[in-house]
């Protein structure tokens, strides 16, 4: 143990300066270093048996691995948070658009049909966009991948608000997709960088809310700009909104890429420092002598990371998707999704044609199942961190969440999906009950029910299988998650050209019933994933130990 960990008062650098937030007083210095010194020695944690990436602090305990991240928890909260909000762009951008198609074939003087090909390429680019920058995130960082895709996106909404003529619109349209679209999978990967195993249930819960929140408020949001200040001031306000977020990214938002700045503490180049990390740097050099800050710097773990930013390759996804337990996951999570996909698009129809509710009175429809995606937040992520900590104890391992556990031995399938399979049973009935219920009409209580427990039962099972990747896929998140959105768009676009010659052929009771049936006659993928996902891990592991191996060979 070092000086400084003994005395955290004789350190020069707050470890805050390398989180990117402010320290409260001088007293807060050395915070990081205590949560892994002799004070807290439970604070410390690591990845059971692998070295860490850019390790920067020790232990009290030799035996201990180091903490698998310097943030507390309310620091974790924030930052978690922020991606959350971040994400919410991409889905809010393909929703909030929605209520102003009639608008924009007036102004620009097309077909419907036309129009709706903006939708058509901004959910291909959607889909196809994360495989580029996601991996390209895994290795040169968060923070450049966010720079990435809100310059692009911010541009992109300024060239829609003074768009003049239909081609432009529609190529701008998938410029405006190719920047929000990576923020998710941006947003599941930073929880992979900051949170272990043991806690990741709770916090992935918080991700998936922007997917489903968005599709309930985008369209109600967009039906009030474009009826009373027109079409182009949704664009303006992404505008507005993005620029502010990309601005409180710019000095707040730290790096959190494991490969860049390891548990938080490693200071990295200066491309992935905050506003807020230079500001506090500057400060401190004006006030410490050469001497005091060359006996801090030797003090540091090792010499922070040279900048190696590599071009964005979209097979690291692809490749992903040939992996046995990831294309079962992928491939049936896509057909979840594309159940509520079919829901949502015909939607505006069905309630029109039964019920001759107006595009506001539509829009409103979509809320009750915001509420359930909160409810299942809440719901969802204690019951998944519960179930881990109970097969954790059945097997004698001692659950702590500042470590991140080894999971080759442990049958993380089993314990995320136990928490998923009932919600994935309560969404085929909804599925199945919200056809049969518009059928007959029924009353709008029971469709706002049924819109609820939709939410909450589909975020439940997709938390679930989220979790799950990036347990699977810790260092490849990014990969892994943009894969999954790849499925889920191509299987979500499909559904929703179908969805509406589906209940014109056989009914909305007949369609949905079919969709529900989907569910269950891909089931077993679900039992055979919880049987043999832990083999499939440690074949994958064999085989790119191997890969390493032969790498390593002159």
């Amino acid at each position: 143990m070092t000086d400084e960990q003994r005395n955290p008062s004789q350190t020069n650098l707050s470890p805050d300066t390398e989180k990117g937030f402010p320290s409260a007083s001088p007293q807060d210095e050395g915070h990081a270093i205590d949560e892994g010194g002799a004070n807290e020695p439970q604070h410390a944690g690591g990845v059971l048996g692998e070295s860490q990436p850019g390790k920067a602090l020790d232990t009290s305990d030799d035996d201990l691995p180091p903490i698998y991240s310097i943030y507390s928890l309310w620091e974790k909260r924030l930052i978690v948070l922020a991606a959350s909000f971040s994400a919410f762009f991409s889905p809010l951008t393909a929703q909030i658009y929605l209520p102003a198609l009639n608008a924009l074939a007036e102004e620009f003087r097309v077909s419907n049909a036309q129009i709706n090909l903006t939708v058509t390429t901004y959910m291909i680019f959607q889909g196809i966009t994360p495989m580029f920058i996601g991996g390209f995130a895994d290795t040169a960082g968060r923070r450049p991948a966010y720079a990435f895709c809100f310059i692009v996106y911010i541009a992109a909404n300024i060239g829609l608000a003074l768009s003049k003529n239909y081609a432009s619109l529609l190529v701008i349209r998938c410029l405006q997709s190719a920047g929000s679209s990576t923020t998710v999978a941006l947003c599941q990967a930073v929880v992979a960088d900051i949170i272990t195993s043991a806690d990741r249930g709770q916090y992935i819960g918080i991700t998936a809310i922007p997917v489903i929140l968005a599709p309930s408020v985008g369209p109600v949001l967009g039906g009030v700009l474009s009826q009373y200040l027109g079409w182009r001031w949704i664009f303006w306000f992404l505008t507005i909104a993005a620029s502010v977020n990309f601005i409180l990214m710019l000095f707040f938002y730290p790096e959190t890429c494991r490969r860049i700045v390891g548990d938080g503490s490693v200071r990295a180049h200066p491309i992935y420092r905050t506003v807020w990390q230079m500001i506090k740097d500057s400060y401190r050099r004006r006030q410490k002598t050469r001497e005091a800050l060359t006996r801090t710097s030797s003090t540091r773990s090792q010499k922070p990371p040279s900048l190696h930013i590599k071009a964005p390759n979209p097979l690291a996804s692809l490749k992903l998707l040939f992996h046995k337990e990831l294309s079962v996951l992928l491939g049936y999570s896509a057909v979840v999704f594309a159940g509520f996909y079919a829901i949502v698009t015909a939607m505006p129809s069905e309630l029109a044609a039964l019920y001759g509710y107006d595009n506001l009175q539509i829009g409103l429809m979509y809320l009750p199942s915001a509420g359930g995606s909160l409810a299942a937040a809440f719901i969802a992520g204690p019951a998944i961190n519960a179930n881990y900590r109970r097969h954790a104890a059945r097997l004698g391992m001692q659950v702590d969440k500042q470590r991140q556990a080894d999971l080759s031995k442990f049958p993380i399938e089993r314990a995320r999906l136990e928490v998923g399979m009932p919600m994935l049973a309560l969404c085929v009935a909804v599925v199945v009950a919200w056809g049969w219920a518009i059928q007959f009409a029924a009353h709008v209580a029971v469709l706002c029910v049924l819109q609820f427990l939709l939410g909450m039962s589909l975020v439940g099972f997709n938390n679930t299988v989220n979790v799950l990747i990036v347990d699977i896929y810790p260092g490849k998140a990014g990969a892994a998650v943009a894969a999954n959105n790849l499925t889920r768009c191509l299987v979500g676009a499909a559904a929703t050209a179908v969805i509406v010659p589906m209940t014109n052929a056989l009914g909305a009771g007949g369609a949905y019933t079919l969709i529900g049936g989907l569910y269950v006659v891909f089931l077993p993928g679900m039992f055979i994933v919880m049987r043999r996902g832990m083999r499939w891990r440690a074949e994958l592991k064999a085989r790119e130990e191997e890969k390493e191996r032969r790498k390593a060979e002159p």
